[in-house]
């Protein structure tokens, strides 16, 4: 596989971002399984789980750079996941419909080798436009929402009902590039020049 990045998640989304900003990469999918802590705070549960997707994914490639990340949408303290059926697709957008609403995105990167790891999260608010009953059961017939947190994808059909953001936009989508950048460069994982983004060995 050679000297690349290892995204450790299987997000098609997360695997686009990654591409524009021209990072090369491999996509090794955690074992890790998202499970909620009783009492745990939203910023808690989106780092601890990004955290341990890398370090299962790190320790099995120890020489690698190791990506991976976490992502939940909340309202009044409550995470939203993703809807099982199409009766609880309606019940989030019911719940996001005309209010703001919070995206945060927890991650993580290692190189167990080298002994570098750092993780953070990052926070965007994003207002929903009051959706009709006609809306909701439209976007819902799409099959978009069953795949994403909170019921619905900013990139896709789903942009339809954003009214408004204030923060970083590829969080929403998945991954905050700007933070992510900054970290693997702070981490010396890569080395941006006039030449192009390079991973360093």
């Amino acid at each position: 596989m050679g000297n690349r990045v290892v995204l450790a998640s299987k997000s098609p989304r997360r695997s686009e971002l990654l591409k524009q900003v021209g990072l090369d990469f491999d996509v090794i999918p955690s074992r890790v399984t998202e499970d909620f802590i009783q009492g745990e705070s939203p910023q808690g549960h989106v780092i601890r789980l990004a955290d341990a997707k890398a370090l299962d994914v790190g320790n099995r490639y120890p020489d690698r750079w190791v990506i991976a990340a976490d992502t939940i949408v909340y309202i009044n303290g409550s995470i939203l996941g993703k809807p099982g059926n199409p009766d609880e697709a309606v019940e989030m957008l019911r719940s996001l419909s005309g209010r703001e609403h919070w995206v945060l995105t927890g991650f993580s990167v290692c190189h167990l080798e080298k002994g570098k790891r750092d993780k953070e999260a990052v926070e965007t608010a994003v207002k929903v436009k009051t959706l009709t009953r006609d809306e909701m059961g439209w976007y819902v017939q799409t099959g978009e929402p069953f795949d994403k947190a909170g019921g619905y994808a900013i990139q896709g059909i789903g942009s339809f009902m954003i009214e408004s953001i204030r923060g970083s936009y590829s969080n929403v989508v998945g991954l905050p590039l700007c933070e992510l950048i900054q970290m693997l460069t702070r981490l010396g994982a890569i080395d941006i020049s006039e030449c192009g983004l390079r991973i360093v060995d």
